[in-house]
């Protein structure tokens, strides 16, 4: 048996795109995978202190993951942290049908999901919203 050389492994094309139709916001939406530093920031934005105990900080999760999700035919974030916001008042259904494509593409489960906002053990969170696009900027000059 052949086995994988980290050459090839880093060389990997891994990153899965998705088409998800969204017909409240009249079009289609082009979503992929968060890589898996990303996948932590996520992870770690869904975390919040009080005093010494981690607890869940669930207001704009959805929004917050489709943002980070969506991206241009380039493959380019389409939104800013800034905009999260604004996105979170889009319609419920059409960001659950995009937050479900974002999910799975991220090899995140629903009980991932729900372990996070259930189980609030882990590294307390610094409360910070960093910007993935500046995250994804690093990562892909660092595969350079």
């Amino acid at each position: 048996m052949d086995y994988l050389t980290a050459d090839q492994i880093l060389n990997a094309v891994d990153i899965t795109y998705e088409d998800v139709p969204v017909p409240e916001w009249g079009g289609t939406v082009r979503i992929r995978g968060l890589t898996g530093t990303e996948r932590d920031r996520y992870e770690q934005s869904l975390l919040g202190t009080k005093g010494t105990v981690s607890v869940p900080k669930l207001a704009g999760a959805r929004a917050r993951l489709c943002a980070w999700t969506i991206v241009n035919a380039a493959g380019e974030l389409e939104f800013t942290d800034a905009q999260v916001l604004k996105l979170g008042k889009k319609s419920a259904a059409a960001l659950e049908r995009v937050f479900d494509a974002s999910r799975k593409l991220s090899g995140l489960s629903e009980e991932d999901v729900e372990e996070l906002a259930g189980n609030s053990e882990g590294e307390p969170s610094d409360g910070s919203t960093s910007s993935l696009r500046s995250l994804s900027a690093v990562e892909r000059s660092q595969s350079s």
